[in-house]
């Protein structure tokens, strides 16, 4: 259905795409796989018609194509769901589904209402979403959003002749467990009118649903692994070309942690989200808040950033009780929040990496109403070093870098800044596993500083594996408190018995 030969795709000064070789068979689903940086967000921007190779042939159905956009590869039975989604939240569903394609329900200048409800409905049938199509998207939750995306791309059917090719970008970044297992059973159901490309760094999940992987390392195919009886180790070896090592999460860096308390919350609530929660979290601590989906943690740190306000309780930040409950005030007492939805909330797409990072304290970096863009850069540059932030220089666009670089410049802006307590919301979702390492490195150093780290981690190894102190969460309540000193861990079965 699909194939490429000899791909090429070069940017100035970067080859993105080295002679790639990649091909899709009809009903098959097709694991991508490699680091960040290794050209697999440029491979599916080609398929889709965002980017035009520069040499080399695409083949869609055995005849060579060059998308001038993503309307022409629409068109041709290619679409894509987005990892950060594509959706409008102040549309409706109907009007999400069939954004750009509403003129099939127009007479006479006006939309038949009714007539795109009834259609979306026989869409959202296929994907098993039970929602009204007049419900606004802003109010589904993300795994219901997933859905419709995918009901969206479903539309192609009844424009193109033959099946489709389906592109899922990190489509179970922030699924359930469940919600991954609804999704991979409609992906199976799908298969007799559709191929699949699934990009993810979930190891397990691509060899779970993959009938062959696809490996990439800087711009090429390094390895091309059958999904039944594939290792994650071994794919993990050849995206990063070294072993994966032990010491993953830097154990061996763990130092203790210092008496004095940077955050104490005592007795606090916010109806519907967490009840009567007491912590503290002191100099040099990672804590980690670990629980199901929607079990509080996220809220307890959007409390303590100033985005949320207790209903009761007393809340400390460095010995002083939290009158003010703002943002600007979190910023002030020296927090810093890195939220799960980086893209949305962390950086500002469009701006340079010196602005992203300074972004927090501009006026420490103005004068008489002058930015003094030599001072920011200097900082920038700063950071870029410690932190290894690959970017081509600090004037490169943030939004073009990497989920982990982009991560570490969410981090910069607020060490730069001078925050002391930092709050991390599953800051290596969507980044690879050499990423992550370079993450957790960035964890242990910020906590020989002497910051306090409030963690809610992508996976239980990982809040086992960083943290000082876990906190286990159920219902909104803490349930356990675990120590967590080198050698001396709780394991997933004592955080998962709490949990559940």
């Amino acid at each position: 259905m699909l194939e490429f030969r000899k791909v090429e795709k070069t940017f100035p000064g970067v080859r993105a795409l080295k002679g790639i070789d990649f091909k899709v068979a009809k009903g098959e689903v097709v694991g991508l796989v490699g680091e960040n940086g290794a050209g697999k967000s440029t491979l599916m921007k080609v398929i889709y018609g965002a980017y035009q190779h520069d040499g080399g042939e695409v083949l869609v159905n055995d005849r060579a194509t060059k998308f001038a956009n993503p309307r022409e590869a629409m068109l041709q039975g290619i679409g894509m769901v987005f990892q950060e989604q594509s959706l409008i939240p102040s549309l409706s569903v109907m009007e999400n589904i069939f954004l750009g394609f509403e003129q099939q329900f127009v007479k006479w200048g006006v939309i038949r209402w009714r007539r795109m409800a009834e259609a979306a409905k026989r869409q959202l049938a296929k994907v098993h979403l039970d929602v009204d199509p007049y419900t606004t998207t802003s109010q589904l939750s993300f795994a219901q959003r997933q859905m419709v995306e995918l009901a969206k791309v479903l539309t192609l059917e009844e424009r193109v002749h033959g099946d489709l090719v389906i592109l899922l970008d990190e489509p179970t970044s922030v699924l359930s467990k469940e919600e991954v297992q609804l999704l991979f059973k409609l992906v199976r159901e799908l298969r007799s009118r559709a191929a699949f490309i699934f990009v993810s760094h979930r190891l397990d999940e691509v060899i779970d649903i993959s009938d062959r992987i696809y490996v990439l390392k800087d711009g090429e195919v390094v390895d091309v692994v059958q999904g039944e009886g594939a290792q994650a180790e071994k794919i993990q070896h050849r995206m990063v070309g070294r072993e994966i090592s032990k010491e993953y999460y830097r154990e061996e860096k763990q130092r203790p942690y210092q008496d004095d308390v940077l955050v104490e919350a005592r007795g606090m609530s916010l109806k519907g989200k967490y009840d009567d929660v007491s912590l503290k979290l002191r100099r040099g601590e990672v804590l980690s808040l670990v629980g199901v989906e929607g079990a509080g943690g996220e809220e307890i740190m959007r409390t303590i950033f100033g985005l949320e306000r207790p209903d009761r309780g007393e809340l400390k930040i460095k010995g002083h009780t939290v009158r003010q409950f703002s943002p600007a005030n979190g910023v002030r007492c020296g927090v810093g929040y890195i939220p799960r939805e980086r893209k949305i909330e962390g950086i500002v797409a469009g701006m340079s990496v010196f602005e992203n990072m300074t972004l927090s304290q501009m006026g420490k970096y103005s004068a008489g109403g002058v930015m003094k863009r030599g001072a920011e850069r200097k900082t920038a540059k700063e950071w870029v070093d410690r932190f290894e932030i690959k970017t081509p220089s600090v004037d490169a666009n943030a939004g073009k870098l990497s989920g982990g670089n982009q991560q570490k410049v969410v981090i910069s802006k607020w060490r730069s800044g001078g925050s002391d307590i930092i709050l991390l919301d599953h800051p290596t979702r969507g980044v690879d596993v050499g990423a992550k390492e370079n993450i957790y490195e960035v964890v242990r150093e910020m906590s020989a500083d002497g910051c306090g780290i409030l963690l809610m981690a992508d996976t239980l190894e990982e809040a086992i594996g960083l943290s000082h102190t876990v906190a286990v969460i159920k219902d909104g309540r803490i349930q356990q408190w675990f120590d967590c000193k080198p050698g001396a861990k709780p394991t997933l079965f004592d955080l998962v018995h709490y949990m559940t």
